[in-house]
């Protein structure tokens, strides 16, 4: 059971504006919940016991909001970037050390609205990582990596969207300088990077594998897409994704 877990949640959120001008986007509020709770929820169902949460932009919201974990069955910790935040790469490596152990732990954005079973996911990943891809949205229709028998490829086609949601290794970063040279680490924090040059480098040695998920999928980017969501969940009368 993989019972650790990360959730970014330090963007600024700027095409959420004015939603996000005084609240951060994972705590915008879906059907009345912030968006970030469903993911506890979720989180803690399927057996998760320790959450990091990465924060930067109005970063003091969040532990007055969610506290220490205690409400949701979870142990939170918060993994503060400064005002700027470090990006998907940056902000995963900084976290590393609230994380704890060499154990793999699940990641996702905290922005996201699914119906994903985190409790499916592999405990033990064949190589550094395991990502949840999903149909290309309209937004990416070039997709972001190819999927063939279980394993992801950088290179290849057709190709489908990078769900935000995977299973990672440390072991994924190390040696991360490779793919972000001449970054200086100030007063230990490392610079800002994106965590796709990452992955790539390690699905060229196979390393990366992932899975296809079909269901309930929303990247929520401006107050349009909340709106939207909102209808269709009291179309559909609930409001849990559940």
């Amino acid at each position: 059971m993989l019972v650790r877990a990360l959730l970014l949640a330090a963007g600024r959120g700027e095409r959420m504006r004015p939603l996000s001008d005084t609240t951060p986007k994972p705590l915008v509020r879906l059907a009345g919940k912030p968006l970030i709770v469903y993911h506890l929820e979720r989180l803690a169902a399927a057996g998760v016991r320790y959450v990091v949460i990465n924060t930067a932009y109005l970063a003091e919201q969040f532990p007055a909001l969610l506290g220490d974990g205690t409400r949701f069955g979870l142990r939170i910790r918060y993994s503060y970037e400064g005002e700027k935040p470090l990006e998907t790469g940056g902000g995963m490596l900084h976290a590393l050390s609230l994380l704890g152990s060499d154990d793999p732990f699940i990641a996702a954005s905290a922005d996201l609205f699914t119906d994903f079973d985190f409790g499916q996911l592999p405990t033990q990943p064949a190589g550094v990582a395991h990502l949840v891809m999903v149909d290309n949205p309209p937004y990416h229709q070039e997709g972001d990596f190819a999927l063939r028998q279980g394993q992801l490829y950088a290179d290849a086609a057709p190709r489908l969207t990078f769900g935000n949601i995977g299973v990672y290794r440390p072991a994924l970063f190390a040696n991360w300088q490779d793919v972000a040279p001449d970054l200086p680490v100030a007063g230990g924090v490392p610079p800002a990077f994106r965590l796709a040059p990452l992955l790539r480098r390690a699905m060229r040695s196979s390393e990366i594998s992932g899975e296809h998920f079909t269901g309930r999928w929303h990247n929520i980017g401006t107050p349009d897409d909340l709106a939207s969501i909102e209808r269709s969940l009291a179309a559909a009368k609930g409001i849990d994704p559940s």
